[in-house]
């Protein structure tokens, strides 16, 4: 769920493009620094509208899908840092966050303090990772340039209406594009709007940048030849609002002839064109750094899969089940979840096809087709794509059932559970503390989980979960801290200090149970409190 605004907020998925060249050079020289406005100032502008999205309910936190953009976005990073793209202090100081939105428009963004938004919309209608890396790597350089830094300097009596129009597109734009451009019409936010548009100069920057990051992490440039060309047939094709990226930063031949003369010479494979029913329709279907997916053939580090040819990144299969897996999540109708699911019942059907029919039917009411077709998934299953046919039966057998559990079903969750609770994958972490505590084994989620937190204190769904294991073990003191820490990880310091307080308040004999746990409470409630004083006044100067 996350809210983007491509009417609103900069930086849309106009792909990068340019050739591998060293750090820092090329034909065109580089537009400057960010005078005016400081990396401090950015980042908490940041920080600001990103608490915003994380209430937003279009904001989605997909464990299957963080780790798979991690698995993208980790060798993009490394290549900017290599390459001295994002130097030390710019890593250090901004968030470099990818936060995921359930919008089915095909669309990405850059945000204020090194924010990045992916729309489920876009995951849907790609046919291979390196063209979502492709739009990852234009966003990034997007960040690392500092474009929006610019933009707001380069007006700054408009800054603070950038702010508000900001905010307001990206919690309207995910659920009614109208309804944001409406509330931006009627105020003087319109002004602003003006000032957040790229200019030329920085997309091709952005496209010359990009596609040495990208080419620098192994990726193959071609991803952003197939990706322009998707997007140019899609204008061709789509006047209905699902491309808003074509609206606001349209596609220039000059901008494709430059990306496609950056490439090695040689044959490119032409892009499908993503129709009205897969761009609108069916293809309408964070988190901190070092979220990684969890597969077979991962480098030492966990953070990139080795596909054909050595390259970094998921395999094409898994992209396959992967964007079948946004498509279905970014649906809400069930007409187009039926349609998918007659498809993937064929006995031909594509292991992308069968996944769709799985979620669908599971989304649809009818668990115990869900499962048969997941173990369908699971028999074709090649070493690539096993862990996540492996998690989508994990799903389905954490999901509610009419009947109890078959001696069968009993012990492949337990199968999965220790498999998945030994994983170092996110979405392995999560998905096996859910089936130890499903499966009367709360303790080894507890100690699971609180190995994870102290490597990843900003993952909230993991504090969430937490939470529940302790309330199952019958410790509410460390649960209600563990939910003021989810809070707190989501920037929500108004509402951590309200849980930290709540963890003092509870009966005598619950607190003093545990008095080591108490002191943290006291300790962490000082800190978030301090943090909300620090937001509230940095609130206050942006509105002078």
């Amino acid at each position: 769920m996350i809210v983007a605004s491509t009417t609103l907020l900069p930086a849309s998925l106009s792909s990068a493009q340019g050739v591998t060249e060293p750090a820092n050079t090329s034909a065109l020289p580089g537009l400057g620094g960010a005078e005016g406005m400081s990396i401090s100032a950015e980042r908490r502008l940041g920080d600001r509208i990103a608490r915003s999205i994380y209430q937003d309910p279009d904001y989605l936190d997909d464990p299957l899908l963080v780790d798979y953009l991690q698995a993208l976005w980790q060798p993009l990073m490394g290549a900017a840092r290599a390459r001295g793209d994002v130097p030390p202090e710019l890593a250090e100081r901004l968030a470099w966050e990818l936060m995921i939105s359930r919008d089915r428009t095909v669309n990405a963004f850059a945000m204020p303090g090194g924010y990045l938004g992916v729309n489920l919309g876009l995951l849907a209608v790609t046919d291979r990772p390196e063209e979502v890396a492709s739009v990852l790597a234009h966003e990034l350089s997007h960040v690392s340039q500092r474009h929006i830094a610019r933009l707001m300097t380069r007006e700054e009596r408009m800054a603070p209406w950038m702010m508000g129009a900001m905010i307001l597109g990206a919690l309207a734009a995910g659920s009614n594009a109208q309804v944001a451009g409406a509330a931006i019409a009627g105020s003087t936010a319109v002004a602003a709007q003006s000032q957040l548009n790229f200019s030329r100069d920085m997309e091709r920057e952005a496209d010359r940048v990009g596609f040495g990051v990208l080419s620098g992490a192994g990726f193959d440039g071609q991803g952003f030849v197939t990706m322009f060309d998707k997007l140019q047939q899609a204008s061709r094709l789509n006047d209905d609002g699902a491309f808003p990226y074509l609206r606001s930063h349209p596609l220039s031949s000059e901008r494709i002839a430059d990306m496609r003369a950056r490439l090695p010479q040689g044959p490119v494979a032409p892009a499908t064109a993503p129709g009205p029913a897969s761009a609108a329709g069916s293809a309408t279907p964070a988190m901190a750094a070092g979220l990684k997916l969890d597969l077979p053939g991962l480098s030492a580090d966990n953070t990139s899969l080795p596909a054909a040819g050595g390259r970094p990144g998921p395999s094409v299969a898994v992209h396959s089940l992967m964007s079948s897996r946004a498509r279905v999540l970014a649906e809400n109708g069930p007409d187009r979840m039926r349609s998918w699911l007659q498809v993937g019942r064929a006995a031909n059907a594509k292991p992308g096809e069968r996944y769709a029919a799985t979620l669908s039917a599971l989304r649809l009411g009818q668990r115990d087709l869900a499962l048969e077709l997941a173990h369908k998934l699971r028999d074709s299953a090649t070493p690539d794509t096993r862990f996540v046919a492996d998690a989508l039966m994990l799903e389905l057998l954490l999901s509610p059932a009419t009947s109890p559990a078959t001696p069968a079903q009993t012990a492949l969750l337990a199968e999965l559970r220790d498999r998945f609770l030994g994983s170092s994958a996110r979405a392995g972490v999560l998905l096996g503390a859910q089936a130890a505590m499903a499966s009367g084994e709360p303790q080894r989620a507890v100690s699971r989980l609180q190995s994870w937190v102290v490597l990843q204190p900003r993952d909230a769904l993991a504090w969430q979960t937490l939470a529940r294991a302790y309330q199952v073990q019958g410790q509410p003191l460390r649960a209600v801290r563990a939910e003021a820490e989810a809070r707190a990880a989501q920037r929500d310091y108004a509402g951590a200090a309200d849980r930290f307080r709540a963890a003092q308040s509870l009966p005598v004999a619950q607190r003093n149970a545990d008095p080591m746990e108490l002191a943290i409470v006291d300790s962490r409630r000082r800190e978030v409190e301090a943090q909300l004083r620090e937001s509230v006044r940095d609130e206050e100067e942006s509105k002078r």
